[in-house]
């Protein structure tokens, strides 16, 4: 049996639910294609994101730990993988589009450049006078001008629900920057909302793992917390006892326990708004998609103890004040000698309109940890060859 897009269209319309983002109304592209014959849009625009060299790249970029301090800890691509499976669960509960919510998951941070938070304010520093830098846009960026994998159009050419969701990304690291083509006075539709909150809940439980295995946080630190005592009473287990086995099974239990609750407060949410289209659910005057209120008290606590005790840790600072120094030098040797970058950088300065500023961002922005590693060991060592 061959599964056409249009009845994958009809299942849609008939299992969804009434406020969800149907594939068959996209506002469309861009740049008017045919549809395939067995995807639908959201789909094909899912399959254009992993096939990009941004999201490749995010292999060797930072979450918290820079890449070459181990293979175990989370790097962009692993967190996007793990903030795509964690959405999809959530939509599939609440009868939203899995498709749409797993194309935005997984372009949500492909405008990030090297290390982390650390490269994003560096870049943000030194672009203030130059129009500024946020991933977000950035994002935008790269799937609207920067990828060049089409002969007929620049970027991937994505549906308007995609593009929406980019620029509507917010957590609390996340600060949304919507221009006026994307209905800055409405809401994010439901599916970026989902990917809003996959997104919190993967980073808030996996740093929290990730903390633990480095040690820069023990179980000792962490008695007391709401979470961490209502996962040691569901798993029963004493602080003393916790091994690695125990720390695979807490993360786990922990956020099963979140999505249940997103899942469930959502719900409540929905029943009391009731909207009846996906206009009517971006018109409500608040985000449907979140926690319990008690829930979020808890959440807040963690939150608030892994940025005292993990992200402000003397080994994260450390490697972030490194991370602001090596974006800083780079920006500053290309600004001052343009000639030092790339042929196929200089090549894209010479045929855009785009200021040198913006290209030489564009370029570091796209750099993988080890790349600027080593861009800057060429510069700047003496033994290095360039």
């Amino acid at each position: 049996m061959l599964v056409r897009r249009e009845q994958i269209e009809e299942y849609e319309r008939r299992t969804l639910a009434p406020y969800a983002v149907k594939s068959a109304n996209s506002r469309g592209r861009v740049y008017p294609e045919q549809e395939p014959r067995y995807r639908t849009a959201f789909q094909r625009d899912r399959d254009r994101v992993l096939h990009t060299t941004a999201f490749r790249r995010l292999e060797y970029k930072t979450q918290v730990f820079v890449n070459h301090e181990g293979d175990y800890y989370r790097t962009r691509l692993t967190h996007t993988l793990e903030v795509a499976q964690i959405g999809r669960t959530i939509a599939r509960v609440l009868g939203a589009n899995e498709d749409l919510v797993e194309a935005v998951c997984l372009v949500h941070d492909i405008g990030h450049p090297p290390f982390g938070h650390s490269g994003e304010i560096s870049l943000a520093r030194l672009m203030r006078d130059h129009g500024g830098f946020d991933h977000n846009q950035q994002a935008l960026r790269i799937v609207t001008q920067l990828e060049r994998r089409y002969p007929d159009f620049p970027g991937l050419n994505l549906t308007y629900e995609v593009r929406e969701g980019i620029v509507k990304h917010e957590t609390e690291y996340d600060v949304s920057s919507v221009g006026p083509e994307y209905a800055p006075d409405k809401l994010a539709h439901l599916e970026a909302q989902i990917a809003n909150i996959a997104d919190e809940l993967a980073y808030t439980a996996h740093d929290l793992d990730d903390g633990l295995y480095a040690g820069l946080i023990t179980p000792r630190q962490l008695d007391g917390l709401a979470l961490w005592e209502l996962g040691r009473r569901e798993l029963g287990f004493k602080t003393d006892e916790f091994d690695e086995l125990m720390r695979h099974r807490l993360i786990r239990r922990l956020i099963g326990i979140l999505v249940r609750d997103v899942c469930e407060a959502t719900h409540n949410r929905l029943a009391a708004a009731n909207p009846q289209s996906v206009d009517e659910l971006q018109s409500l005057p608040h985000t449907v998609i979140g926690f319990s209120d008690e829930m979020a008290v808890k959440v807040r606590e963690l939150k608030d103890f892994l940025y005292q005790n993990m992200y402000r840790h003397y080994r994260v600072v450390r490697m972030a004040q490194k991370a602001e120094r090596f974006i800083t030098e780079l920006f500053n040797a290309y600004m001052a000698e343009p000639d030092q970058l790339p042929d196929s950088v200089k090549q894209r300065l010479e045929e855009s309109d785009e200021p040198l500023a913006r290209v030489v961002c564009d370029y570091i922005a796209g750099m993988t940890d080890r790349y600027a590693l080593q861009e800057y060991t060429k510069l700047y060592d003496p033994y290095t060859r360039p």
